[in-house]
């Protein structure tokens, strides 16, 4: 994901989309991709799920205040409806994400 495509791909998007914003050198990015991977595998149907690097796109972390990471945001209709910061589990993130789910 990059500055150029985000709009298109998130707030111009038909169904709602959670955006992972992460980094690299981030552990608990790390920890926490493979259960964003499968959250967006398991709902692709309800939800899209993309990544954003930080180190790459700074300007879109700003824009939506993205101070710490891992940050979890859901866009729906183009704005941002829910966000989780260092969410540490799976039943965390599909609590949040439950009535798009």
């Amino acid at each position: 994901m990059t500055t150029d495509s985000f709009d298109n791909t998130v707030l111009d998007a038909d169904k709602p989309v959670l955006v992972d914003f992460w980094a690299p050198w981030c552990g608990p990015c790390k920890q926490l991709s493979p259960i964003v991977t499968g959250i967006a595998e398991e709902h692709q149907d309800k939800i899209a799920v993309v990544q954003v690097d930080i180190d790459a796109n700074p300007d879109i972390a700003v824009r939506y205040s993205v101070l710490s990471i891992p940050t979890l945001i859901l866009f729906s209709a183009g704005r941002p409806v829910a966000t989780l910061t260092a969410p540490r589990n799976r039943a965390t993130i599909l609590k949040a994400l439950s009535s798009w789910l």
